[in-house]
């Protein structure tokens, strides 16, 4: 919405405006330009024009989305559905964000994967099996060992604790 609104001050009509990206009709002018940055950071937004950091931004908005914010995972593999997604090898992607980001696709996957298990277990509403299923783990073992190396504590043990320390999203 407040992309919409700075875009619509500037009297530029937009085709489509989506978490990330915006499809404008319009050349954009130096003057516009500035004036649209500006009006973004006022809203504690900013306007991104390095193709490759949009990239790595579009590859973060899709893990996110499709972990935090989809009931149910993609049946095929995250890397095939990152490059059907966003229309590029994976191998570029992947090389791409390691070097950018310090880490890489897969860390960054389970990293928000046993984020998105410890809301679970701390909305209390499935068990450890169905957590398991709902997020394709192979098995509650597997889960259950990424989650003791990733916090170095059981999701028993975390499911115990009185005061439950989630990270915030953009801090994973």
């Amino acid at each position: 919405m407040i992309v919409k609104e700075e875009l619509k001050k500037l009297g530029l009509h937009f085709v489509k405006v989506e978490l990330g990206t915006v499809e404008i009709m319009e050349n954009l002018s130096n003057r516009q330009r500035e004036q649209l940055k500006l009006g973004l950071l006022n809203s504690g937004l900013e306007l991104m024009e390095d193709k490759r950091a949009i990239l790595i931004e579009r590859i973060i908005n899709v893990i996110i989305e499709q972990i935090h914010y989809t009931d149910e995972l993609p049946k095929i593999n995250f890397s095939d559905y990152l490059s059907e997604k966003l229309g590029y090898d994976y191998t570029y992607l992947a090389n791409l964000f390691s070097s950018t980001k310090g880490i890489t696709i897969e860390h960054f996957i389970i990293s928000h994967k046993i984020e998105r298990v410890k809301e679970l277990i701390i909305y209390d509403e499935l068990n450890l099996s169905e957590i398991a299923w709902k997020l394709h783990y192979s098995s509650v073992a597997h889960l259950s060992h990424q989650f003791k190396k990733i916090t170095g504590l059981t999701p028993s043990f975390f499911k115990s604790l009185k005061h439950k320390k989630r990270i915030a999203l953009d801090k994973v």
